[in-house]
């Protein structure tokens, strides 16, 4: 565009529907050089109508972006492909572009122009009611769909980018510090929500077909058909010192607000705060899990768990676990004993294939964390089963592909059986330590030196445990 004629510009304000423009552009010779360089007071000048004003700043934006991107693309391909060759061939060319995509989205990303009344309450410094939040997320959801170009399918990152942004804009509306996970969430809530439309359209069919259910989808599924009446039987089946109390109606409220998709977690929060006596006594009773995750399917959110857990201490369990896995990762990594693990080796392949250095950040804190068995000559199978089946009965992490920024997968397991599943190791490993408490479960012996490390660090003990 930057060598344009008068001419050219004219043939293409054309095409874009602006040939009300032509005589204009003629008249002052505006050359694809010049177009490049008008601001906003020269199109006012150049332009009479308001929405061509509109159209043509929009075009020439998204002209100038586009070139920025290719440009930048280029050069991470040039130098991708002189340090690491394999990287720009055969299947990782995909992998390649998908990350240059998310980094270029991450650069570019800014929040949208929120209407009237939230700027009023947002510049007001008030934490919004719930409509208004739904407002907010609204209009981030929306905004997400633009700058993916249509896209209802974030991934973790993306989310991670948009709450960071605002939080960094209006940080009070980070609450008690939980403020990142709670907005995350309803983000997420919000595209799950504007998904369900297209649940049975024939390309995602055939695409389920294809590529099949991601982990938990299915299970997800058939919980989500059941009908009230279900719900209605299972609060029928409460212990009998639950039955005919006033926690009735709290319990039957938070099942079917479970089910649905777009949930009211202020009014969850309060009745699981309502409801906090009646957990606390059946789990001080020895009451079996999946009758207390029946009647309690909020503990299964890795928010609900963590503030459950920050209800009983007064501690933010997940951001006590990303202090002390950004402080002792380096050193955890650095010991003898871990320098032969298939993890550690599996770590150091991944880092060469990687520059970025929030990427190599993330994956040498999961690593620490999965190898601090390790350190302390515990028994690692009762931590985290790494692509593996998971075998203990304690609560212990399945990880699945741990270093693949595409596909790696933590879960939290209880019995054998499936809590929650997490966007990342920081997450998954204070919802373990959370779990043990909030459940009252003791540390097993064979992993009692790991777990009362981390514990004397989340709760500031004077004299904490040490690395060996």
């Amino acid at each position: 565009m930057e060598s344009w004629s008068v001419e050219q510009v004219c043939s293409w304000l054309k095409q874009r529907n602006l040939g009300e423009l032509v005589p204009k552009f003629r008249e002052e010779e505006v050359s694809g050089a010049a177009l490049l360089a008008l601001n906003d007071r020269m199109v006012q000048q150049l332009v009479k109508k308001i929405g061509h004003q509109a159209v043509l700043m929009d075009l020439i934006k998204k002209y100038q972006q586009q070139k920025s991107g290719l440009e930048s693309l280029t050069y991470c391909c040039e130098t991708a492909s002189q340090k690491f060759p394999e990287v720009i061939s055969g299947k990782n060319l995909k992998s390649f572009f998908a990350i240059h995509k998310t980094l270029q989205w991450t650069n570019s990303y800014a929040l949208p122009d929120f209407p009237y009344d939230v700027k009023c309450i947002l510049a007001e410094k008030k934490c919004p009611d719930h409509s208004m939040r739904i407002r907010i997320i609204e209009f981030l959801q929306a905004d997400m769909t633009k700058y993916l170009e249509g896209s209802l399918y974030p991934n973790s990152q993306q989310y991670n980018i948009v709450v960071n942004a605002l939080l960094q804009a209006y940080p009070f509306l980070d609450e008690d510090g939980n403020g990142f996970l709670l907005w995350k969430r309803a983000l997420k809530d919000r595209f799950k929500y504007i998904r369900r439309p297209i649940e049975d359209d024939e390309q995602v069919l055939r695409n389920k077909c294809k590529f099949g259910h991601r982990r938990g989808q299915s299970r997800k599924s058939s919980f989500g058909e059941n009908k009230l009446d279900d719900v209605q039987v299972q609060v029928e089946e409460k212990p009998a010192h639950l039955k005919g109390s006033a926690m009735d109606l709290h319990i039957k409220w938070l099942n079917q607000e479970y089910m649905k998709t777009q949930r009211n977690w202020e009014e969850v929060d309060n009745r699981m705060n309502v409801t906090i006596e009646i957990r606390r006594k059946m789990i001080s009773d020895k009451t079996p899990l999946k009758d207390i995750l029946r009647l309690f399917p909020f503990l299964r959110c890795p928010y609900q768990l963590f503030r459950e857990f920050q209800l009983l201490t007064h501690m933010d369990i997940y951001k006590k676990t990303v202090e002390i896995l950004e402080i002792y990762s380096e050193n955890i990594l650095s010991f003898y004993v871990v320098r032969n693990n298939p993890i550690n080796i599996m770590l150091q392949e991944n880092l060469k294939q990687h520059t970025e250095e929030d990427v190599l950040k993330y994956m040498k804190m999961t690593a620490a964390c999965l190898l601090l068995p390790e350190v302390f000559g515990d028994d690692s199978s009762l931590f985290a089963a790494v692509n593996e089946e998971v075998k203990a009965v304690t609560p212990v992490l399945e990880v699945k592909n741990p270093f693949d920024m595409n596909s790696c997968e933590f879960a939290l397991y209880i019995e054998r059986e499936e809590l929650a599943q997490f966007d990342d190791c920081t997450m998954a490993l204070a919802a373990l330590l959370a779990a043990f408490h909030v459940f009252d479960i003791p540390f097993p012996k064979r992993i009692h030196r790991t777990l009362n490390f981390l514990e004397s660090l989340v709760f500031e003990v004077r004299n904490p445990a040490t690395l060996p």
